[in-house]
């Protein structure tokens, strides 16, 4: 819910500020809160932790400012549905078993219906969606690994701020009228601790508690959200084919085995005695 409202906020800022400027004052107002929240700068960080949450970090950036690219140009259901091939995938992949391969391709028949009802008119929104899609499949494997470093969610925030840095040749042009209006700096700012420093706090969280697969699974529900809340607060209301790509994702989602360990898991993840 968290996330979504943030991004509620963001398309409501499209019509004064650059979708990939609000992207980065997102990843900026989620550094800040994250890094004073977790002081992270009191703690020793090796070479190797350093790393890790620098990939993420801009990995993390990155995804934003795809996903935000994106949504400007298609209905944040759709573009969630479609971007949610990322996590399916990487569930799909970390179990290798028929089973696992018909879910995969539930997935993709969703995002075909999907793609098909929005390449017509916004071949470059979904484009910039499947990019973001792929961000998100990174995001999950390498959050998993900082997740574990047993530090809270500094190593969020020090990703977060190392992304800024990064997307900021992206996001920083044009964005001197955000500096001098304390009104879109404290919105912009505001979607930052919405979707990033709530939404992926919370991951940070749940990745250190169960398998990457499993939370591949549960973000299931982040399609179903995006599309209640695209539909309550932006009047984005979804037709019979959306709801039947949609759908599709889900099944798939659904029929995914759960039980044991993967090969891509047992590398990514050492469970908690």
């Amino acid at each position: 819910m968290s996330q979504y409202i943030g991004a509620v906020i963001a398309v409501a800022l499209f019509d004064e500020v650059a979708p990939q400027t609000v992207a980065w004052f997102r990843v900026i107002g989620a550094a800040v809160a994250v890094v004073v929240a977790s002081r992270a700068w009191r703690q020793k960080w090796s070479r190797a932790e350093l790393v890790a949450a620098a990939l993420f970090g801009i990995a993390t950036a990155l995804m934003n400012t795809f996903f935000y690219l994106g949504i400007d140009r298609v209905d944040l259901g759709i573009a969630v549905t479609i971007e949610f091939i990322g996590p399916i995938t990487v569930a799909a992949i970390a179990t290798r078993s028929r089973r696992n391969a018909l879910a995969l391709l539930f997935a993709i028949a969703g995002v075909a219906v999907l793609g098909g009802t929005e390449i017509g008119g916004n071949p470059l929104g979904l484009f910039f969606i499947f990019l973001a899609s792929v961000m998100w499949a990174a995001y999950i494997v390498i959050g998993a690994r900082v997740a574990r470093f047993d530090r809270g969610v500094s190593g969020l925030g020090v990703g977060l701020a190392i992304g800024a840095l990064a997307i900021a040749p992206i996001g920083a042009p044009g964005s001197l009228d955000v500096w001098g209006s304390p009104r879109l700096l404290a919105l912009c700012l505001l979607v930052g601790v919405f979707s990033n420093a709530i939404g992926y706090g919370i991951d940070q969280f749940t990745m250190r508690r169960i398998p990457v697969r499993r939370f591949s699974l549960l973000l299931a529900l982040l399609p179903v959200t995006a599309v209640l809340i695209g539909w309550i607060a932006l009047d984005q209301q979804p037709g019979a084919v959306e709801f039947t790509g949609i759908a599709l994702v889900i099944v798939g989602v659904l029929i995914q085995e759960r039980e044991e360990l993967g090969p891509l898991e047992r590398e990514i993840l050492v469970e908690p005695s």
